[in-house]
């Protein structure tokens, strides 16, 4: 009997893997993404979270260290999402009920299934009660960092109440919930 496929499932090159959320304590914090805005060569992409992590671990970057240095659970793997790693977990995790941004916000062609812009209904608010608005793992209605650079004074994010995606400034104070992925193909 095979095992069945994870839902939070990404795409890097031809290999799938699945994501895990890291429980909120100890696996969030609040951190800036680049204090003085730091170019890290290496930590622009889409999809690849793990590397993005590493590239900005490299050049000292605090918040990348933090998560590399995380052991939860007996899982020494921990990183910073990408942004198409943290829309997933929007679209899986979202806590609120709120109305969702329409205008492009969640267009994931990483995620498989490909995730395509959001309605204003949907994604929903999640069905697992542990990350539902007030529950011990839920994220927060505020948005978090990814580990993928826009730009040299910013990175991208995601909003996790409406699940607007956008950029802002590295040197900004924002929420960092770590993940850790294996392979599943």
């Amino acid at each position: 009997m095979s095992k069945p496929r994870p839902q939070l499932v990404i795409r890097i090159g031809e290999a799938l893997y699945g994501l895990q959320v890291a429980p909120k304590t100890p696996g969030e914090c609040i951190s800036a993404w680049s204090p003085d805005n730091a170019v890290v060569a290496g930590a622009t992409s889409c999809f690849d979270g793990l590397g993005n992590t590493r590239a900005m671990a490299d050049v000292g970057i605090k918040v990348a260290l933090w998560a590399t240095g995380l052991e939860i659970d007996g899982h020494k793997d921990w990183y910073i999402p990408s942004r198409d790693e943290l829309e997933l977990l929007y679209r899986h995790y979202k806590p609120t009920t709120e109305t969702n941004y329409v205008y492009r916000a969640g267009d994931n062609p990483s995620s498989v299934p490909a995730g395509y812009p959001y309605t204003a209904s949907l994604p929903a608010q999640t069905g697992i009660d542990g990350f539902r608005a007030g529950a011990p793992d839920a994220f927060d209605d505020a948005w978090y960092w990814s580990s993928t650079q826009f730009s040299r004074y910013a990175a991208w994010f995601q909003g996790f109440g409406y699940g607007y995606q956008g950029s802002h400034g590295k040197s900004y104070e924002g929420r960092v919930r770590a993940v850790r992925r294996f392979l599943i193909e």
